[in-house]
């Protein structure tokens, strides 16, 4: 999938960050089968740009085309589209339902990636396993953000959105996470897109922007 930004520039964000930024108010590709990594403090854009990417905000100016399209021009119903079959998004705050079960979670997405490994085998990788059948309400900060990162891996992409899905795991879980990131992008034969507000292991970046 590529995305090209033509001078987006989100509306609520202040003149000095877009000023600053390799992404706001300029030319920029992010390139089919790429792995790219957004950089920045909090407050700068990352999660802004991330939900633009998915269609959930329109409060910008300039062009963000998809595959050539201008996003501007695309109904609700072809949003719906693709974000079940060609875009999946681990967003910051995890977006779980608390009550329901670690698995009951994961299996809300409506199409399931025909190409990823089987939810119980990427549980076991990050070592979730044992927390599959419990309330998401018990889980730790860590574990859910793991449940989270399953559920975004089990639907189809061409496009993998994170939002700094490492900012709860400590360094023995983070490169569990990035080795099994790794594997779905290769398979799927995707681009990445993660944001972060600091350093990510295990992961080789084409590209690195700062925001």
């Amino acid at each position: 999938m590529r995305i090209e930004l033509n001078h987006v520039m989100p509306y609520p964000l202040p003149k000095e960050v877009i000023q600053s930024s390799d992404v706001w108010n300029t030319k920029l590709c992010f390139k089919p089968n790429s792995a790219n990594l957004v950089s920045a403090k909090s407050g700068m854009g990352k999660s802004t740009l991330l939900h633009l990417l998915y269609g959930m905000r329109k409060d910008f100016s300039g062009i963000l085309s998809i595959d050539g399209k201008d996003s501007s021009t695309l109904s609700r119903k072809d949003w719906i589209k693709i974000r079940k079959t060609s875009i999946s998004l681990l967003f910051q705050d995890l977006r779980l339902f608390p009550h329901l079960t670690a698995l009951e979670n994961i299996n809300l997405i409506p199409v399931t990636n025909p190409n990823a490994p089987v939810v119980e085998e990427m549980a076991e990788q990050l070592g979730i396993t044992a927390f599959l059948h419990q309330s998401v309400v018990t889980l730790s900060h860590g574990q859910r953000q793991r449940v989270a990162l399953v559920r975004a891996l089990s639907k189809p992409f061409q496009l993998l959105l994170l939002d700094e899905p490492f900012s709860h795991l400590d360094e023995v879980n983070q490169n569990k996470a990035s080795s099994l990131i790794k594997r779905l992008v290769q398979i799927n034969g995707a681009s990445l897109i993660l944001s972060t507000l600091g350093s990510v292991p295990e992961i080789p970046f084409e590209q690195t922007y700062s925001l």
